[in-house]
């Protein structure tokens, strides 16, 4: 069970209000008037808590729980213990979320702005808003309704953002467009001035960066994570994608609808991600690339070439999945036979 200190749960819920809105289908319908008031792993869950199992690495802690219901895919009833209710689910960890968002729905935002916040008489701000202390909005700055800005942030002049988002403490926003329902957590900076220097003998001529960061709908943006803003072009963020810890955007970089970006990812400047792009943490990209929809790099990975669609990549530098694997291969023999007699 979630701490109640930091979390508030909502419900209970049927069974059957769980299936509908997860899309999962009950094995019982019969079961669908239990009610539930929690979801929980595995190994912890109790009768009245729901959990899943996708993981075959998991198959006896599903085998031994004791929760009342799980979200389970089809090959994997007959390992259910008896008496767990079954919701059966082609992706059982997305049914799961979806049921773990109803019982813990992101907190509304409390109208009201602190007395230490300085708001300019320019900007926009909603009064259904949430402004935290000492926060500071600029000159024109514009507000959507029901954001949420944590404290000591600062929303520079101009700055647009949509409504319904959460914008966390300690957040540096400039030179930006942000959509609908974006999450930004705790120390992240959007619209600061990307890395852009002209070779010189005398030493490095700084250029003038003069472009935006445009982030879509429904992204979200962990914490310390930094996007640059275009050098003329602009930085732009596609709807629905999510962008871990630590990570760097660098200047006119272009990233798709629904990428995914695990921690301390670095994008150099002008390189374009399409749709549906998979990073492993500390994957670097080198700038000026172009990168396929729905391709997939590995963790520590160095890129330096342009990937097609599709194709997963590995190593540094790095190179189809399946020539990385040969390499090993390879260097696994030349290893055993150097230490042969």
């Amino acid at each position: 069970m979630a701490d109640p200190r930091f979390f508030d749960r909502a419900g209970p819920f049927t069974l059957a209000a769980l299936a509908a809105l997860s899309g999962a289908r009950l094995l019982r319908p019969e079961e669908g008037a239990r009610l539930f008031v929690d979801v929980a792993p595995l190994e912890s869950a109790g009768p009245e808590e729901v959990s899943f199992f996708d993981n075959p690495k998991y198959a006896e802690s599903f085998a031994r729980s004791r929760a009342g219901a799980a979200f389970v895919a089809e090959r994997w009833v007959a390992k259910a213990p008896s008496g767990m209710a079954l919701l059966i689910a082609g992706d059982p960890y997305k049914a799961y979320a979806r049921a773990a968002h109803a019982f813990y729905p992101p907190p509304a935002p409390l109208p009201g702005r602190d007395p230490s916040a300085l708001i300019d008489p320019g900007a926009v701000v909603p009064e259904d808003c949430e402004i935290g202390p000492h926060v500071v909005i600029e000159a024109r700055a514009r507000l959507g309704r029901r954001c949420r800005v944590g404290a000591n942030t600062v929303i520079g002049a101009g700055v647009e953002i949509g409504e319904d988002c959460q914008i966390g403490a300690n957040v540096t926003l400039s030179h930006c467009l942000i959509g609908r329902r974006v999450v930004l957590h705790p120390g992240v900076r959007i619209g600061q001035a990307g890395f852009g220097f002209a070779a010189d003998p005398a030493g490095p001529v700084k250029v003038p960066q003069l472009g935006r960061v445009i982030i879509g709908d429904d992204v979200e943006i962990g914490a310390n994570s930094t996007i640059d803003r275009g050098s003329g072009p602009d930085t732009v963020i596609g709807s629905g994608t999510m962008i871990d810890n630590l990570v760097q955007i660098g200047h006119n970089v272009l990233i798709g609808r629904g990428c995914v970006l695990a921690g301390q990812v670095g994008i150099a400047g002008s390189t374009k991600l399409d749709d549906f792009v998979m990073i492993g943490g500390q994957g670097g990209l080198a700038g000026h690339l172009h990168i396929g929809g729905g391709a997939r790099i590995a963790a520590k990975s160095g890129v330096m070439r342009d990937i097609p669609a599709g194709m997963t990549v590995c190593g540094s530098p790095a190179v189809p999945l399946t020539t990385f694997m040969r390499q090993m291969a390879v260097l696994q023999r030349l290893a055993q036979k150097k230490d042969r007699p």
